[in-house]
């Protein structure tokens, strides 16, 4: 018996001993760097492959036709080939993704990327830097820094500013409104939230944004304990503009109530309209009520660098905080984006120091930790992407690019503009176009919001095309967003020639008062 018990220990030494080599032979480095040049070049190929058969921006999939291929997979019982990997990757992703390279793709702020940006993420993955602490990242530290301080260059935001990258737009606009906060705050009651958390009558701040905002302004509302009711919605103007006269209204009206103007948040770069707010206006009512004033330009940062259009962002400088998503405008992959302040004192809001990683001794010896800065601790080095892209493509050519889209987008305009049977309602001042299809103008709003659910529906079934959807004034609209720089005229023709195809495919099955499958095939129409 104890033979046995002798022996089964062996056994299982072995099994133990079996998977701890393959995990040796599995890590990154040198010993396997043979391996990984393999299974690198596979997966460029596997890449070549795709690309070179992908026709359409995606396959029309249905999400329970793609969940039933994910039934039988079983995680516990691994392949332990990369082919055999791939292949599965394959059919479980690469088939089905949705390709925002594909010039046909006018849906969300998705943008196609250099090449460049995905060798340093390639570098980035595998040394696997964490940027939090100097002492996780060494030169990766100063080449983030390095990234800030060129943005902030470009913002003009003065000598005292500063800034750390982020996950996205939505988490930038979360420390905006967290530094605004506990600003306010002491400002007005002396009370230091960071310390002592929220005062009584913390529900008398109010943020101030135009009703067309990002709804990550109220997400972050409600994280930061103030409700979804402490954001007042400032109407629009015809440009969907944050409408000063109606800010200065809402802000009378607030005072007057009793209550605090926290921040008022400006948008340069609606993400339906590419709308750009009046920022030098609203800087100076900002200065005047006392608000932080916090510019949100995830999508329009990408304005910086533009040769013609800078302008655009006149009165950014007067800012307090700004959004920016390199990862919209500057073709860079997801995730890539960064908050910055003008006054750096404000990020000790979000600093906590702990002895096993960034003690107060480092700081104050000049030792440069970013999780100083950030809400995050461990972060991925980001930054390397827009470096490497700016030392290889250059600022002013990502620049041109995204001016190639924002005339793209006039040229859009105009054709839309000339169609009878289409209803545009804003000119572009980015690259976002808004619409829908009337057919003869005789159907009415509700019949109108069913037929261009359906166009869009039908589009992405189809997988031709895909173009996004947004309500106004609780209408049903069509939406184009065009951050590609390879889409011309004649893809956007074919997409209109589609939208009309399926618009009157709609009125002539009289499909409003049908249960239609959306995958049924669309047959040709003629139409006027």
């Amino acid at each position: 018996m104890v033979q046995l018990n002798v022996l089964l220990a062996d056994a299982q030494q072995q099994a133990s001993n079996h998977e701890a080599n393959s995990m040796l032979n599995s890590m990154f480095n040198k010993e396997n760097l043979d391996k990984f040049k393999i299974g690198v070049d596979q997966v460029v190929q596997l890449l070549a492959q795709t690309l070179d058969v992908q026709q359409k921006p995606f396959s029309g999939i249905f999400p329970h036709e793609l969940a039933k291929q994910f039934s039988d997979i079983d995680l516990n019982q691994p392949l332990f080939d990369i082919q055999e990997a791939l292949t599965e990757v394959t059919q479980l992703y690469l088939k089905d993704a949705v390709y925002f390279n594909n010039p046909r793709y006018l849906a969300h702020l998705n943008c196609p990327i250099v090449y460049q940006s995905i060798l340093a993420e390639l570098m980035a993955t595998a040394i696997n830097t964490a940027v939090e602490t100097w002492d996780q990242s060494g030169g990766a530290t100063f080449i983030e820094q390095s990234i800030v301080d060129w943005t902030l260059s470009k913002l003009a935001l003065g000598k005292q500013a500063d800034g750390v990258f982020t996950s996205g737009g939505t988490q930038s606009n979360l420390m905006a409104m967290l530094l605004a906060r506990d600003f306010q705050c002491q400002q007005h009651t002396g009370h230091i939230n960071k310390q002592q958390g929220l005062p009584q009558d913390f529900k008398r701040l109010k943020i101030f944004t135009s009703q067309v905002s990002h709804f990550s302004i109220q997400k972050a509302a409600a994280i930061l304990g103030l409700g979804y009711d402490s954001v007042v919605s400032v109407p629009c103007d015809e440009y969907f503009r944050m409408d000063v006269n109606a800010l200065n209204q809402a802000i009378k009206q607030c005072q007057q109530q009793g209550d605090i103007v926290m921040a008022i948040v400006a948008t340069a770069g609606t993400t339906d309209f590419g709308s750009i707010d009046p920022l030098a206006q609203i800087a100076a009512i900002a200065k005047q009520s006392g608000a932080w004033f916090h510019v949100d330009a995830a999508y329009g940062g990408g304005l910086l660098i533009t040769p013609n259009n800078k302008h655009k962002l006149a009165g950014i400088a007067c800012a307090d905080s700004v959004t920016i998503d390199y990862h919209k405008s500057f073709f860079q992959p997801v995730s890539c984006s960064a908050f910055f302040v003008k006054d750096k004192q404000h990020l000790s809001v979000v600093t906590y120091h702990a002895e096993y990683l960034n003690p107060l001794s480092q700081q104050q010896a000049g030792t440069p930790d970013l999780c100083n800065k950030s809400i995050q601790t461990t972060r991925r080095f980001d930054a390397l992407k827009l470096w490497f892209s700016l030392r290889t493509v250059g600022a002013k050519n990502l620049g041109l690019a995204f001016e190639q889209v924002m005339h793209l987008a006039r040229q859009a305009y105009l054709l839309l503009a000339s169609e009878a049977h289409i209803e545009i309602i804003h000119q572009p001042q980015l690259s976002t176009l808004v619409f829908r299809f009337i057919g003869d103008g005789s159907t009415c709003n509700q019949d109108l919001d069913e037929l261009n659910k359906f166009i869009r529906k039908q589009l992405s079934r189809q997988g031709d095309a895909l173009i996004a959807a947004t309500k106004v004034a609780d209408k049903q609209y069509l939406k184009f967003t065009l951050l590609n720089c390879t889409t011309t005229i004649s893809d956007i023709q074919h997409v209109v020639r589609l939208i009309k195809q399926y618009g009157y495919q709609y009125l002539a099955s009289d499909l409003a008062n049908q249960q239609t499958p959306l995958n049924t095939p669309v047959k040709e129409v003629s139409y006027g």
